[in-house]
């Protein structure tokens, strides 16, 4: 019989569908289930505040919003909030790894959940490389602060270049490198330890924020508000599609729902946890900002120890560079753990050859995966400038929250009765909005980036045809 025709997929062809019903019972290893909610609830706020508060914020109050960056990043906050309480309804009714590429299968068709799987794999280890580059710049700045100087070969990828060293002086970002590196070894020591260390830097991050806010409060300059929008309504919404990929994080983190020890009923909750608390910090770290300095005035790369340095507070503008540093971390841990639970969920399905989807006798990680994506992720680092590194990432982002939105209201009508430990609000115009925006962002990315994801998405398509059909579970279900 084919899996076309009955058995465990429904569906057919290439839209064979894994039904929700039976989704836990695809076989292979399964991972320990070691989260509680506010361990959950960490890694998510550890994805999401990063280099939006430290620097990006920054950037688009100077040359894009001025003091309007606060709307901002309230309307990249709606927008992300949409798709996130899509992800919400799915992640209590689907306990297992893999999120937007697990909802997709589920409801699109094994071809849709194979691609956005297909894209996160290249789009989370985009990101987790881009993120290491950037905190290699802030260290080599402390380097320099402190009067410690570093051969330049290993400071930077070839082609890279700043103000006083030549672009073939570097041969390798050695620190960006070792950093991707750490990371793996990290997750590679079981669950339970590693969201140990994510936890301890999400909470020296906010500790950062918070004492931003405390300080900077007494510091405001209301005139500094006027005008609010310098740049009009315009700069405001052009900067909240700048800002809306420093809002997302908790897409990663719902690719934990296999490890928290009861997935349908914190991981709705710490998703919307996690975008809550970081849109409080966003919101306040962002008033301080451009309250204390003028937005003209305001650094675009390091804006908050450039703030405070000039009010005469140059030890605390270094306390946050280190908290910077230290936090952005985060980051990194939040993505590389994604990206090797979505491969992991794809080989378990039998996408992707079984080697991958082993886990550790002990640990119960996918410490293959998390070492291959951890390796690749260092590579791009190394070797590859920030500018080009970024162009990888995104789109495959983007396209994720389109197909979970839309999901979301597919299986609302084609299932109404299934049990929902959460349902999204508004329905069906929440998901829409979310949908609408995530396209209107797409739009905004340029024809480099479409380029690599056209190839990306074509090498795909080869590796699906050739392996990943025939060797589904659902194919061999059937």
């Amino acid at each position: 019989m084919s899996s076309t025709q009955g058995g465990f997929g429904r569906g057919s062809g290439v839209f064979r569908r894994k039904p929700i019903e039976r989704i836990d019972e695809g076989g292979g290893e399964s991972l320990s289930r070691t989260l509680g909610l506010w361990q959950l609830t960490a890694i998510g706020i550890g994805g999401i505040i990063g280099a939006g508060i430290f620097s990006l914020a920054g950037a688009v109050a100077n040359k894009t919003a001025g003091p309007a960056v606060l709307v901002s990043f309230l309307v990249a906050g709606i927008a992300s909030a949409a798709a996130a309480f899509s992800y919400a309804e799915f992640a209590g009714m689907i306990p297992k790894a893999g999120s937007a590429y697990t909802y997709g299968y589920a409801v699109l068709g094994e071809i849709v959940g194979w691609f956005i799987g297909w894209d996160l794999l290249l789009e989370y280890t985009a990101i987790v490389a881009v993120v290491a580059i950037g905190i290699s710049g802030y260290f080599t700045e402390l380097l320099s602060l402190l009067h410690v100087r570093l051969p330049a070969w290993m400071l930077g990828a070839p082609g890279t270049e700043t103000g006083d060293v030549a672009a073939g002086s570097y041969k390798v970002n050695l620190f960006a490198v070792l950093l991707c590196l750490l990371i793996a070894f990290v997750l590679n020591q079981g669950m339970r330890n590693a969201a140990r260390f994510e936890t301890v830097l999400v909470y020296l991050k906010v500790a950062i924020v918070l004492l931003v806010v405390a300080v900077g409060v007494f510091h405001i300059d209301t005139d500094n508000y006027d005008p609010f929008f310098p740049f009009g309504i315009s700069g405001a919404l052009t900067g909240a599609a700048t800002v809306f990929f420093a809002v997302f994080g908790y897409d990663a983190m719902s690719t934990a729902a296999e490890e928290s020890k009861d997935s349908q009923k914190h991981m709705p909750k710490a998703i919307l946890y996690s975008l809550a608390i970081s849109m409080v910090l966003y919101v306040l770290a962002c008033l301080v900002l451009t309250g204390m300095v003028d937005y003209r005035d305001v650094d675009a790369e390091s804006a908050f120890a450039t703030a405070f340095a000039d009010i005469g507070l140059p030890a605390l503008g270094v306390v946050v560079s280190v908290g910077a540093i230290l936090g952005i971390t985060t980051v990194l841990f939040t993505f590389l753990m994604g990206a090797s639970r979505v491969g992991y969920s794809m080989s378990r399905d039998g996408l992707l050859p079984p080697w991958f989807g082993k886990t550790h006798p002990t640990r119960h990680v996918p410490s293959r995966f998390t070492w291959v994506l951890g390796g690749a992720a260092a590579v791009i680092a190394g070797f590859l400038p920030i500018a080009e590194a970024a162009e990888l990432t995104n789109i495959g982002i983007l396209l994720a929250f389109v197909v979970v939105c839309v999901a979301v209201i597919v299986l609302r009508y084609r299932q109404p009765d299934l049990p929902r430990g959460f349902r999204t609000p508004g329905m069906p115009v929440v998901p829409v909005i979310g949908v609408v925006f995530s396209l209107w962002l797409i739009t905004f990315l340029n024809p480099t980036t479409w380029l690599r994801f056209a190839v990306w998405f074509a090498i795909g398509l080869v590796v699906y045809f050739a392996y990943s059909r025939r060797h589904s579970a659902l194919e061999e279900s059937g």
